[in-house]
């Protein structure tokens, strides 16, 4: 009697099964039980005021978010099917200046929120974009959206908002110089996916080559759709089991109530950093939160840290940049060289409306 486990290269009769992703199924599960709760109003279920508000908030955020989502997955799907030879001739050579600063210039620029942005950031890692990129990528990007910033605009006025875009960009600048640097001293690991672009190279030539070469049928946008939802599950996974923690403190917690006790102290800064720490909410829902800490508060030191804050210290991002570099130590370094950027910039901003 033969049998398959004969030879190592006889692969096994017994095939593992694929677990159960508990996190992203029970978190889908969740939000679609609240939303369903909130579209179809059943007297019953409305009654009880936790669940009537937690579903009104799940369904709120949902679809604040979900175009960015949306997005994010189309972009990640395009990247996809970019050879990264295109992606990193865009950002340049990673652990430069020049690299760093269209890392940063792309993240202000793509109109996304936080959440496609995400998806975006951790699909630029796996095409070898370096540490120090993505980080300057993420950073400078979550509320600096070209919609968003002339939203922010109406909100708070042209001054303050170019203020605000000039100290995110400098934070995405210094903080993508120190990652890079941590990982040339060998404190973080590289990215196992970077490359040196062939000597031959020629972004033109060969772009013009790559799309002789493809098929475009009927199915080709569907296929693009597929393949981003498929390879952002394991961000999305985060990003909705956030939606749902963001859900429940929205419901315990109403973020309005806040903006009184955020004056331009220590105190009102300390308490924007724990608030913008444990809210977690996209950038359309953070901008206005900030705007009212400047415009009602008069603190825009605290606005400003709301705004980054939520950045640095998201744990979906953390989570996802886990995932992504599979180093806990990356994720942990984000707040830890971002934070104290974002606090004395913000201390410096409060003290001058002060004086």
């Amino acid at each position: 009697m033969s049998s398959c486990h004969e030879t190592k290269e006889v692969k096994s009769c017994h095939k593992t099964k694929k677990r159960l992703d508990i996190l992203f199924w029970g978190s889908v599960t969740v939000l679609a039980a609240a939303y369903l709760i909130h579209l179809l109003q059943w007297p019953q279920l409305e009654a009880i005021a936790p669940l009537s508000t937690f579903s009104l908030n799940a369904h709120d955020l949902i679809n604040k978010m979900a175009w960015g989502i949306f997005l994010g997955i189309v972009f990640f799907g395009l990247l996809g099917n970019v050879p990264r030879e295109f992606v990193m001739a865009i950002l340049g050579k990673g652990g430069t200046l020049g690299g760093l600063v269209r890392a940063t210039a792309a993240g202000v620029l793509l109109d996304l929120c936080s959440h496609g942005i995400l998806l975006v950031g951790m699909k630029l890692y796996q095409k070898g974009a370096s540490l120090g990129q993505t980080m300057a990528f993420l950073i400078a990007s979550p509320w600096n959206s070209l919609s968003l910033t002339f939203i922010l605009w109406a909100l708070i006025g042209l001054k303050w908002t170019l203020v605000f875009l000039g100290l995110s960009m400098a934070i995405a600048l210094i903080s993508g110089l120190i990652f890079d640097r941590l990982v040339a001293s060998k404190v973080l690991p590289e990215n196992p996916n970077s490359f040196e672009l062939p000597k031959n190279f020629s972004f033109f030539r060969d772009a013009k080559l790559q799309l002789a070469k493809v098929k475009w049928t009927i199915s080709t946008p569907w296929e693009i759709l597929k393949s981003g939802a498929l390879g952002s599950k394991m961000v999305l996974r985060w990003i909705f089991f956030g939606i749902v923690l963001a859900s429940l403190v929205r419901t315990f917690f109403s973020p309005e109530t806040f903006a009184t006790f955020f004056g331009p102290t220590l105190g009102g800064l300390g308490l924007t950093l724990l608030v913008a720490t444990i809210l977690e909410v996209c950038s359309e829902g953070s901008t206005p939160i900030a705007a009212d800490l400047l415009t009602r508060a008069g603190a825009p030191g605290n606005s400003f840290a709301f705004l980054m804050t939520g950045v640095s210290t998201d744990y979906t991002e953390m989570l996802a940049l886990k995932e992504t570099t599979k180093s806990w130590k990356i994720a942990l370094f984000l707040p830890l060289i971002t934070l104290p950027q974002i606090i004395l910039l913000a201390l410096i901003l409060n003290q001058a409306t002060i004086i």
